[in-house]
């Protein structure tokens, strides 16, 4: 690849790169310098490893920070797949295109870093190792070949796109959408074109907002499975799932996965789903409400993700029923676990 810049040379700015942690080493040196970071004592006072268990890892991640990412929001996801490792020990390379006016810069920069963590007893020994990628533009076309050396070629690989500007912009990056068993992201900050565009692969889209939300549609599940099938459509005529602004995202992919659930009891294709905004503050409250034909029988659900408080309200044919109940949404590493695995 052509000489590099520097960063103080360049027009375009770094700050994401600069904001997460790692000690950058030269492009060419990456391997050589993960093998030598595990002889020495990890950062922070956190149990080092030996090389041999270093190598024990189980899934390569690749985490894409788009150009709608901040500074605080890449360190704070940065943590997130920290934690996630923590359970998964991997290998993550972290990719942040640099912004500004990069029109034919040739720069590529790289950091790398690591954390051990010991599990139940000393022999259950844990790493994770990152390597952190800044690119310019001009730079693009010699990235995938960077990657494909940071990655182990015996493992599975894991893409996740995060706050990328347009759909259209990930298509410089085929070899990782094609190669990648699961394509991550998260439709709350993701562009409205994220469900249109011609992914290469849809089946390994997975949404982190239908992740996140596992536990509340467990509980609803749940409740609802009570009951026959038929007591829950018969005479259904709309089906509203209230939500307040910081909880939209979450609307949207409850109300789908109810129209997908209700098709499977039998409801009739007239139906009328619809979302509807909630007055008030932006707490992250949602609900969700069955209109039947007969005022007589309902269904309520409603819970504030802040309190974690939920209630169920019902009146299905069998009496009515109030049910108090906890309500949370998966933490972001459980959340990518849930939506990588399963």
């Amino acid at each position: 690849m052509a000489a590099a810049v520097s960063a103080t040379e360049s027009s375009c700015t770094c700050e994401i790169f600069d904001a997460l942690p790692g000690i950058e080493v030269p492009v060419g040196e990456i391997n050589s310098r993960l093998a030598a970071l595990w002889e020495t004592s990890a950062a922070d006072g956190k149990p080092a490893l030996e090389a041999d268990d270093a190598k024990a890892t189980q899934v390569n991640f690749v985490l894409h920070f788009g150009l709608n990412a901040t500074p605080a929001d890449a360190a704070e996801q940065f943590q997130t797949v920290v934690r996630f490792a923590q359970r998964y020990p991997s290998r993550i390379v972290v990719l942040c295109p640099l912004r500004g006016d990069d029109a034919g810069i040739m720069e590529m920069r790289a950091k790398i870093y690591g954390e051990c963590f010991l599990g139940k007893s000393k022999s259950d020994k844990r790493c994770v190792e990152f390597v952190t990628l800044s690119y310019s533009t001009a730079a693009r076309r010699f990235l995938e070949n960077q990657v494909s050396i940071c990655l182990s070629s015996d493992l599975p690989l894991y893409y996740w796109a995060h706050r990328f500007s347009a759909s259209v912009r990930l298509a410089d990056y085929r070899y990782l959408l094609g190669r990648a068993k699961r394509v991550l992201f998260d439709s709350s900050v993701a562009p409205p074109d994220a469900f249109t565009y011609q992914w290469p692969n849809p089946k390994a889209l997975r949404d982190l907002v239908y992740s996140r939300l596992l536990p509340v549609r467990q509980s609803i599940g749940q409740f609802l499975a009570s009951y026959p099938p038929a007591a829950l459509v018969d005479g259904l005529r709309e089906v509203v799932v209230p939500h307040d602004t910081k909880a939209a995202a979450e609307g949207r992919v409850t109300l789908a996965w109810l129209r997908r659930r209700l098709a499977a009891c039998g409801a009739a294709e007239k139906i009328l789903f619809r979302t509807e905004r909630m007055p008030g503050d932006a707490s992250g409250r949602l609900a969700v409400r069955f209109v039947y034909a007969d005022a007589a029988r309902s269904f309520r659900w409603s819970g504030d993700l802040a309190t974690h408080h939920a209630l169920f309200e019902a009146n299905l044919g069998c009496g009515a029923t109030r049910l108090p109940a906890a309500v949370s949404l998966l933490s972001p590493e459980n959340a990518l676990s849930e939506a990588m695995f399963f």
